[in-house]
């Protein structure tokens, strides 16, 4: 009975996969996992080497905090969209011991997407990013990018697979959950933490983690559509 339950249980994983996965990604072999700083089988060197230039799809550019230059374009590739930007530490969403208003003054109760059951995303334990809101520099949602979608998150030799979860102000970009920061080995504090720099993030067009709130879910996909990036561009 055991046998067979965890076989019944790896057929459905599997076709879940299939069916989150863009229909030019299915079908890429996943290559076995080897031990690499951050999570899953792909290189933090091997996806920056994918995005050295730039082709715009932003109709101009973002600021990384309000009032500072612009200077962040959003950049298009096969199956992905990408920028490079610093880290601002979101903690939106679930209040809980490390994110609330005590500890983020910034801090709101609510996320742009929620999870299964309807509550705001938990930016301590969920890792994120933020999107800009729509407006006439960009739309995410006419690039295939949508809450739930899969995002790489690069700093240094480190490689965080996170989901789109919140969106933020419509002029500036280059934020994330304090569990991704955490993840990258970054200070995750929402007031003093983060990166002033020589984050990329990379977003995988028309796909989605689900549920949205499962980490693991986020991964698996991720790592196979960083291998389809990798093949692709």
């Amino acid at each position: 009975m055991r046998s067979r339950t965890l076989a019944l249980a790896a057929a459905c994983g599997a076709a879940l996969l299939a069916a989150a996965l863009p229909a030019s990604a299915q079908g890429v072999r996943v290559l076995p996992r080897r031990a690499l700083a951050g999570e899953g089988t792909v290189s933090a060197a091997a996806l920056l080497a994918k995005v050295t230039g730039c082709a715009p799809l932003s109709h101009g550019k973002y600021r990384m905090d309000a009032g500072a230059p612009r200077t962040v374009p959003v950049c298009g590739a096969k199956g992905a969209v990408f920028w490079k930007a610093d880290l601002d530490v979101d903690c939106d969403g679930q209040s809980g011991a490390v994110c609330n208003r005590r500890t983020d003054p910034y801090f709101q109760p609510d996320t742009r997407f929620h999870q299964s059951d309807d509550k705001p995303l938990d930016a301590a334990k969920l890792p994120y990013v933020v999107v800009p809101k729509p407006s006439r520099v960009w739309d995410y949602g006419t690039s295939g990018i949508k809450g739930g979608g899969v995002a790489a998150v690069i700093h240094g030799d480190k490689v965080a697979y996170a989901v789109v979860g919140d969106t933020g102000p419509k002029d500036t970009i280059g934020e994330a959950s304090y569990a991704t920061a955490k993840a990258l080995g970054l200070d995750p504090d929402p007031r003093t933490g983060g990166a002033e720099s020589d984050v990329t993030y990379i977003l995988f067009k028309d796909s989605e983690a689900i549920p949205i709130e499962e980490h693991s879910a986020a991964v698996s996909l991720g790592d196979e559509l960083a291998q389809h990036f990798l093949a692709s561009n």
